[in-house]
């Protein structure tokens, strides 16, 4: 706080001493330490309060977050639910299920009419 050396801590002394007085300078220099004592606890536990309140206010921005990732993750809860209630009511067979089920990948040409592979083609004279 204040950068003061030894020399201004003797310049001071000699200058109370003769203020003072020799007689009343152990007394004034008890006094003196007294306050300076106090002002430092004080200030000591006011660090200490504004310390505590910085960390109330951090857990209470966390509590804040906090609930806001519990709305979103119950947003996405409900729109899973959504999605599966329409999804499970669209028809499969039990053996389609059961080889999707077992990983087996359907063919689309199982359930296609066979076409005919060799077209002719009819030649139409001009009439």
């Amino acid at each position: 706080m204040f950068d003061v050396g030894f020399s201004e801590l003797c310049l001071i002394g000699l200058v109370s001493l003769l203020v003072i007085g020799p007689e009343r300078l152990p007394k004034v220099a008890r006094l003196a330490g007294f306050w300076l004592g106090k002002t430092r606890s004080m200030v000591a536990s006011v660090k200490e309060e504004i310390k505590l309140e910085l960390q109330a206010e951090e857990l209470r921005q966390i509590f804040k977050e906090q609930s806001g990732i519990a709305e979103v993750q119950q947003i996405i809860d409900e729109t899973s639910d959504t999605l599966k209630s329409t999804i499970d009511p669209l028809p499969t067979t039990s053996r389609a299920q059961d080889d999707l089920d077992a990983g087996a990948v359907p063919e689309p040409e199982q359930h296609r009419e066979q076409l005919p592979t060799d077209i002719t083609t009819e030649q139409h004279e001009p009439k």
